[in-house]
């Protein structure tokens, strides 16, 4: 048995939904792709898919194993483009999906100095905060932030993403600071519209709790509108520091309690899983991995 062959096998039944499927994606038989899994079961001593007439699904060890399948086929996958590509400059129309705050802020000079590096390269950049749907919708990359699930795509972590709770020291002055957690229940809040990011701050649970949505002031999907509503005196704000940064730095928010800071998020690089990767892609990943810096350079400004 071929390892390489049977956990190509695998990985295509867990993402195409079933054997049959998996077996076309493949272009091979489902006898042989049933053959490959069953035998690669086999060899590790575990079942990794639960199987009925209408469906498959992954056992505990599955899910593990094929996290790990994933990352071990890009790689090998990656590397046979790179071997095969080396002389083969990326072209075309690289269509990237993005948050916006993040690519109004952080985006412009990375694009730019992308296509310097790879003048054939055009780009077509969207904005967008919702979870867009990169392959029906058409993009090679989407730039998300957050805790993401297993899924079928790849995705690759760029840079961790704080979260701080913050406000200006004229709402301070006139409501206090609050100096634990419980006296956060008494403030005005700066609602974050799109919880999936918000959902991971538990240590600020009671901010969103449906006991204290009168406290929720204002209410945005934007944080760039929160952030400077905060600075106007408006509550307290829970955003990521590549928008508060800089109003943290120049002393137009303070950052408070930060024992209790959530922990980070991530920026992830998002794109469909593809035995041949195009050049183009392969590049712009290669490109931002590293750009912002460890940590990113909004969480080393000092004042």
């Amino acid at each position: 048995m071929d390892r390489i062959d049977a956990m190509r096998a695998f990985v295509s039944v867990v993402t195409e939904g079933s054997f049959s499927h998996g077996a076309s994606h493949l272009q091979l038989s489902p006898q042989l792709v049933s053959k490959y899994v069953s035998q690669l079961e086999v060899r590790l001593g575990v079942r990794l898919l639960n199987r009925t007439t209408r469906k498959v699904s992954l056992t505990e060890a599955g899910t593990e194993y094929f996290q790990h399948a994933q990352q071990i086929l890009l790689s090998i996958d990656e590397m046979d483009a790179q071997l095969g590509g080396l002389q083969q400059q990326p072209k075309g129309t690289l269509r990237i999906s993005a948050p916006v705050s993040f690519a109004l802020k952080h985006l412009g000079r990375l694009v730019t100095d992308f296509q310097i590096a790879h003048p054939l390269v055009n780009v077509d950049l969207q904005l967008n905060d919702r979870k867009v749907d990169i392959v029906e919708e058409g993009f090679d990359v989407a730039l998300r932030i957050g805790q993401l699930k297993s899924s079928s795509l790849i995705a690759k972590h760029i840079a961790p993403i704080r979260v701080v709770l913050c406000a200006s020291a004229d709402y301070l002055h006139k409501h206090g600071t609050p100096t634990c957690a419980e006296d956060l229940k008494d403030h005005k809040y700066l609602h974050y519209s799109y919880i999936e990011m918000e959902g991971k701050a538990s240590r600020y649970h009671w901010l969103r709790g449906k006991n204290n949505q009168h406290n929720s002031k204002l209410e945005s999907n934007n944080g760039d509108v929160l952030v400077e509503a905060a600075i106007a005196g408006a509550g307290l704000v829970l955003q990521p520091t590549f928008i508060a940064s800089e109003a943290i730095r120049q002393g137009k928010l303070i950052e408070i309690l930060p024992e209790c800071e959530p922990e980070p998020l991530g920026l992830y690089a998002v794109y469909a899983h593809r035995k041949l990767l195009p050049n183009k892609i392969r590049c712009f990943i290669d490109f931002i991995e590293g750009y912002y810096g460890a940590p990113p350079y909004w969480d080393t400004l000092t004042p």
